[in-house]
């Protein structure tokens, strides 16, 4: 659904009936058909049809151009890998993309080639890192000889007081060899190496060094605290830094063989380390995103350019597709502009097609609906102009949701998985306080918030009285259950009733709001016969079984009668002219429930005969030897299967037609029962849920609480929260969801939703972001 779907704030009843949807032709100008579905793509609302489902892709009108956006999405996903590998990410923007689609395609060939060059270059780049890395700690660590020899040489100075005799044994060489000194007025000047040694050849190393030079070298060594990668071998190295001072070219030479010997790193002072900079802060993240956009925009307007048929003249495109009726004037609008900035001589031409095919379905929602009609959605795409559930799972998701949670509770952060639902979240846990408020406890904690109970207590030990240990002394408890029967004897039994006996109301209540939409859809589509034989009898047969049952409940209530309603409902079938005796509720009840069982009888042959020969009667009358001008209803056009002779004549298949109906009754009347026993499981989860928070406060909490020690009641608290999040907020909280979804799936929507349509999916750029490249 695009941005039109999602913009402004739409009520409720507006998702009752999809959007009236119209079939439109565009016929496009060839210089401006580009710029023409790049608006209308902006605009999102056409769903455009395929012209040309009989041709592969590569025999299509821009099958070049979709391949070169092809292999700019290639490069650009290289490019991402590239980043991705190197810790990069691209930066988000918010301005208008406008590079040229052609310079791009050049700019990405050349990236391309040069972040391949790079690539293959990547083993000796990474032996060059290594290196560098090396060569930093050696200046480091030599750093530290040097600066030792200077302060040694300033605190001599200062010691012996003689600047001429610091300076001249500053110049003065340390190291010199015999047979160089044949002339005593020459001086040889002090030379040194440096670089890595590994640390278990460092001993080994500074004995042959001084052994091959016979002393005349000095050789400091540091140690290196952590490992490091050797260049060559790529393995980690545990290695000391050295710095080898030495005079003579013999003995340079002598100490570069054995450094080669021992594996021994040496690294100059002449490194340019710019390039290598400037190479690793290269990044083109900042620009990517812009790219990717405008590619994928690019690519999507061309596999809709091959959608439309191109006209004989090969002047002009010919379009054809689905948009909701409000939209026609911008439709107009954004072809029109597209016109005048394409410098087109002629302007498109929008007009509407007449047709019998089965329109998409277009429900315009918002932040708030949008989640609720996705839980419709998930179990079938409503049928066009079909009566939408989602208006009413608005309230009766989270309501049944909160039935099942007595107790009000916070669900927790809304991570991103569950951020769209986060107003299907929130009014589950406005109608969970409400439950809570109705039951009166909070985690199995009464409280009196409507004022004092209505009851009093015989005895002190009023906590394990029974009912007749109860004395009502006040008017009944203004708001939901009198809390003075949490914690006694008979909560249990007392409980179970009242949720049972809500559960079933709740289901019949439901039940008949389905079956009274179906009247509405059959109202809508002008079908009688769903209205005569579909909708009358199922809520004859429903209300004469189900309607009565919840009817003797609210009078048990109502009159404190201490009537079996099991005993009555099981008797009504097998013994129905039988005397209730003290079973019987109210004067005139065997009547009432011998009509209603005839009722029940006759509803289902009702539901099943009928309907098949006046919809053979019907095709009868409307048969004249050609198809049909109008379909009359889309009911109509699932029930009848028909097939084409030779003449070009339907057939009416009259089996198929009263088997699908034998199905279809035979599915309600065994429904009716199982439904209404499925709606049992708000009772059941209700009860667990309630038994679990019970087990968890006392026997975990109060029994920590009980010890008198604090050490026990921290641990009790903290035992106590992971259960109640655990177990409360987290299962129960997922289970409640699935059974509620199920209601509303199987026992709700079944008796009217058909689920069979198709969802409205115009051609949107806003819809990019959600599809997979």
């Amino acid at each position: 659904m695009g941005e039109a779907g999602r913009g402004g704030c739409c009520p409720p009843m507006d998702l009752f009936r999809s959007e009236p949807m119209q079939l439109v032709q565009l016929i496009i100008p060839i210089e401006s058909a580009h710029l023409t579905v790049s608006y209308l793509g902006d605009l999102g609302l056409v769903q455009f049809k395929d012209l040309n489902a009989d041709k592969s892709p590569f025999q299509r009108t821009y099958a070049t151009q979709i391949k070169r956006c092809g292999e700019m999405a290639r490069k650009l996903r290289f490019f991402k890998d590239q980043m991705s590998k190197a810790g990069l990410s691209p930066t988000s923007f918010a301005t208008r993309v406008d590079v040229n689609i052609d310079d791009l395609e050049v700019k990405l060939g050349e990236l391309e080639s040069e972040l391949i060059e790079m690539n293959a270059n990547g083993e000796k780049l990474q032996r060059s890192y290594n290196e560098l890395v090396e060569y930093k700690l050696v200046l480091q660590k030599s750093g530290e000889f040097f600066h030792s020899a200077q302060s040694s040489a300033v605190e001599l100075q200062r010691e012996y007081g003689s600047h001429n005799i610091g300076e001249e044994s500053m110049e003065t060489p340390l190291l010199q060899e015999q047979e160089l000194l044949t002339d005593s007025s020459k001086q040889v000047k002090l030379g040194f190496l440096t670089g890595l040694v590994p640390r278990q050849k460092s001993m080994a190393f500074e004995r042959i060094l001084f052994r091959a030079t016979r002393g005349n070298v000095f050789l400091r060594q540091a140690v290196v605290e952590d490992p490091v990668t050797d260049p060559i071998s790529g393995e980690k190295v545990e290695k000391n830094v050295f710095a080898v001072f030495y005079s003579g070219e013999r003995v340079k030479t002598k100490i570069l063989k054995i450094c080669e010997a021992f594996a021994a790193n040496r690294y100059p002072f002449t490194e340019d380390l710019a390039k290598q900079s400037q190479m690793i802060s290269e990044n083109i993240g900042d620009q990517f995103e812009q790219w990717n956009l405008l590619v994928r925009k690019e690519k999507s307007i061309y596999h809709t350019l091959n959608m439309l048929s191109i006209d004989v003249t090969k002047k002009c495109l010919v379009a054809e597709g689905w948009s909701p009726i409000f939209a026609a004037k911008q439709i107009q609008d954004a072809l029109q502009r597209a016109a005048f900035d394409s410098n087109s001589q002629v302007g498109a031409i929008f007009q509407v097609l007449h047709t019998r095919e089965s329109p998409p379905t277009y429900f315009r929602t918002n932040k708030f609906t949008s989640s609720f009609q996705e839980i419709v959605d998930a179990y079938g795409v409503a049928r066009y102009q079909e009566a939408n559930p989602a208006v009413f799972t608005v309230v009766t998701f989270p309501f049944l949701f909160a039935v099942m949670k007595l107790s009000s509770q916070k669900l927790g952060d809304i991570t991103e998985m569950t951020f769209g639902g986060r107003y299907v979240i929130l009014l589950m846990s406005l109608f969970s306080i409400y439950t809570g408020l109705i039951y009166n406890e909070f985690f199995s904690v009464p409280f009196e918030l409507f004022g004092p109970s209505a009851y009093t207590c015989r005895d002190i030990s009023c906590r394990d009285a029974t009912t007749a240990g109860l004395i009502k002394v006040h008017r009944t408890y203004p708001f939901g259950l009198d809390p003075v029967w949490h914690g006694s004897r008979s909560e249990l039994p007392f409980l179970n009733s009242l949720k049972m006996k809500m559960s079933i109301l709740l289901g019949v209540a439901q039940m008949n709001l389905g079956i009274l939409l179906s009247y509405f859809n059959a109202l809508f589509f002008r079908n009688s016969l769903n209205t005569w034989f579909q909708f009358i009898p199922q809520m004859i047969f429903l209300n004469s079984l189900f309607g009565y049952l919840s009817l003797l409940i609210i009078l048990k209530w109502c009159t404190g009668s201490q009537a079996d309603l099991y005993h009555v409902m099981i008797y009504m079938f097998l013994s129905p002219t039988d005397d209730l005796g003290e079973n019987q509720l109210f004067a005139g009840q065997r009547t009432v429930q011998l009509v209603l069982l005839l009722l029940a009888l006759v509803a289902v042959p009702w539901m099943l005969l009928p309907k098949p020969f006046l919809l053979k009667k019907q095709h009868q009358a409307r048969h004249q030897g050609e198809s049909y001008e109008v379909i009359p209803t889309t009911e109509e056009t699932l029930q009848v299967e028909t097939n084409h002779d030779s003449h070009g004549h339907e057939e009416f298949e009259f089996s198929e037609v009263f088997v699908h109906q034998l199905i279809h009754t035979i599915e309600f009347v065994l429904g009716a029962v199982s439904n209404t026993a499925s709606y049992l499981r708000l009772w059941a989860l209700s009860l667990a849920h309630s038994e679990l928070s019970t087990v968890f406060y006392e026997k975990v909490l109060l029994l920590a609480w009980g010890y008198n020690n604090v050490l026990i009641l921290i641990v009790g608290i903290i035992v106590f929260l992971f259960a109640t999040v655990g177990v409360l907020l987290v299962m129960e909280t997922l289970s409640a969801f699935l059974h509620a979804l199920r209601l509303h799936w199987v026992e709700f929507q079944n008796k009217f939703y058909e689920g069979d349509g198709y969802k409205f999916y115009p051609f949107s750029f806003a819809l990019l972001d959600d599809e997979d490249e």
